[in-house]
């Protein structure tokens, strides 16, 4: 198999096999391969995945820190500690978790 590239193109590719410690010409079969059998993903898309997660992180959070506020609010007004105050607390924790899950899962898929 042949093809042209233009130099820029080729500088792309070389960098890339490079970072991979390949070959320019393994790189260049490894990820023609990859992308024929479905394997290889447009880099906006792994992006696109990040960002849906961070949303939903970033609604999570929004949310629970509504409801945090209120029960501190509502401890500094009567004094007593509320089961409320504790289940957020656990939330919070949870949520971080949650984010540390997506953060690590997107450090497995960086190079």
């Amino acid at each position: 198999m042949r093809f042209v590239l233009t130099a820029e193109e080729y500088a792309v590719i070389l960098a890339a096999a490079q970072r991979e410690g390949l070959a320019t010409g393994a790189f260049a079969a490894q990820a023609t391969l990859a992308m024929a059998q479905g394997r290889a993903r447009p880099e906006y898309a792994l992006l696109r995945e990040l960002l849906e997660e961070l949303m939903r992180a970033s609604g999570r959070v929004r949310r629970l820190g509504v409801n945090f506020n209120q029960a501190v609010a509502a401890l500094h007004s009567t004094g007593e500690l509320s089961e409320q105050l504790a289940l957020y607390a656990h939330a919070a924790a949870r949520v971080a978790e949650k984010l540390d899950e997506a953060a690590e899962a997107v450090r497995a898929r960086l190079p």
